[in-house]
């Protein structure tokens, strides 16, 4: 079953930072910086910034999709003190080593991108302009649901005494014929 479009949407260009590793094991150790409102006019993997210890690509950028039904996660995401955006870099296994695979302001989706193991997932701050965005969707979109528990179906002994006991499929050694 595949999940309708996005009702809202915005593009973000996602900054990554490398910094050199302090292990024997890997060179550099990589993670998503920052998120950026719409798409610079700069290509994919120009360096922004750099110094001895670490330099800043602008890795690419991706499409944030706003969905109805996860109205809920996006506020509490908002309330949360530190709001974020969480970016999705999969390794390619060539140069340039990521692809921007996809941006979320869904932290339940951006947890849900780890579960592979290969993928690179952090949260970044979110844009002011991209915040208000998200801001605008909620107050038009949210709905809220009460919650309702669930009644269990209480055990009838009486039906399980019912039952004979159960049948051997096969005869074991001991049993006579």
């Amino acid at each position: 079953m595949s999940r309708p479009g996005p009702l809202a949407s915005t593009i973000v260009g996602v900054v990554v930072e490398r910094r050199k590793a302090k292990s024997q094991w890997v060179d550099y150790v990589w993670r998503p910086l920052a998120a950026l409102p719409g798409v610079p006019e700069t290509p994919p993997w120009t360096v922004l910034e750099a110094d001895d210890e670490a330099t800043q690509f602008y890795a690419g950028s991706a499409e944030l999709g706003l969905y109805r039904t996860d109205t809920s996660q996006y506020r509490d995401n908002l309330a949360s003190g530190s709001p974020g955006l969480w970016v999705v870099l999969r390794p390619t296994g060539r140069e340039p080593p990521f692809e921007v695979a996809a941006v979320t302001a869904n932290p339940s989706e951006g947890e849900a991108f780890t579960e592979s193991g290969a993928d690179l997932v952090e949260p970044v701050p979110i844009p002011e302009s991209v915040q208000e965005m998200i801001e605008a969707f909620i107050a038009e979109h949210h709905v809220e649901h009460a919650f309702t528990k669930r009644k269990q179906k209480r055990a009838d002994p009486d039906a399980l005494a019912r039952r004979g006991p159960l049948a051997r499929e096969r005869p074991g050694k001991d049993d006579k014929p």
